[in-house]
């Protein structure tokens, strides 16, 4: 018995934040993704090995099949959150983990992890896929969240996504503009804790339906903005927004101000990769800078 998984990785290129509170995110798909690949053994354990993108083994460990206890590690807090997603996958369907009488698990990321386009995320969508479980409801049950990154991990196109009354709605783009050639993804060199985000958030006091209606209307005029001046525009607006709701600085004033074209945050405000505009040869800001990490629109989304 072998089978394999593979689920995309994830942007969101608008809504961080208010998504979780019903606010209309654009969310894409990314051309980085991570296998999980299964094989059925005699040994009534469970083996796992995590490998990155350059095929070093970054995580592994070994558990006894019926009880899921421990019986080593190489990263005690991911195996604690590992034996969490396999235990509540089994608590959503009885029959997962018993087809055979021992399982070898190995994953692949086809990304850095450091990279923050859902390492966790299309794991628990490809455990999902394995034990034929809704992802939503796995995600709800271990790391929780809006669940746009598994909407990505399943969806070939960029997405429309919004939570109706705790339900995701799903809304496939067939997005192409030639607005894509003046967008890039610049790495800021650090990878952001989104669940201390998402809690530091829910702390805060807003008005949340102001600010989801604000986002929600900027969502929907990003993806259908003709030209690059109104897409600056509504990435400025949408900065501003969430600059206020949080009480930060946006990232262009705060390490950016002199760049002539515009940018914003994806996802955790602080870290992982921003949105810029500009061309090829303004690239070389950031690189001077020490941002040597920078993805074309082209290269990064699926």
């Amino acid at each position: 018995m072998e089978k394999e998984f593979y689920s995309n990785g994830k942007l969101l290129l608008s809504g961080e934040y208010a998504i979780l509170d019903g606010a209309k995110g654009w969310a894409v798909p990314t051309k980085f993704g991570q296998y999980l690949k299964v094989s059925g053994t005699e040994s009534k354990f469970l083996t796992w090995k995590s490998l990155d993108e350059k095929g070093g083994v970054w995580f592994e460990a070994r558990y006894e099949l019926e009880s899921m206890v421990e019986l080593f590690a190489s990263n005690p807090e991911i195996s604690k959150r590992l034996c969490k997603i396999l235990t509540e996958a089994r608590a959503l369907n009885p029959y997962f983990l018993m087809d055979v009488s021992g399982y070898h698990v190995e994953t692949k990321l086809t990304f850095p992890r450091d990279w923050g386009l859902g390492t966790s995320s299309t794991l628990i969508n490809n455990i999902a896929q394995w034990a034929q479980v809704n992802a939503y409801q796995l995600l709800a049950k271990t790391f929780g969240g809006s669940g746009y990154d598994i909407a990505c991990a399943q969806c070939a196109k960029s997405i429309l996504y919004q939570i109706n009354e705790g339900i995701p709605n799903v809304l496939e783009l067939d997005y192409s503009s030639n607005l894509t050639q003046s967008l890039f993804f610049v790495y800021l060199n650090k990878k952001q804790n989104s669940g201390d985000a998402i809690k530091t958030y829910r702390s805060l006091s807003m008005d949340r339906k102001e600010l989801v209606s604000h986002i929600s209307q900027i969502t929907q005029r990003m993806v259908s903005s003709k030209t690059i001046d109104d897409l600056e525009f509504l990435m400025t607006w949408h900065e501003k927004e969430l600059s206020k709701a949080l009480g930060l600085p946006s990232i262009k004033s705060k390490l950016f101000p002199d760049y002539p074209g515009a940018m914003k945050s994806l996802g955790a405000w602080g870290g992982d990769f921003i949105l810029v505009t500009g061309s090829e040869i303004l690239m070389d800001y950031f690189k001077q800078k020490g941002y040597k990490t920078i993805l074309p629109f082209s290269e990064m989304v699926l």
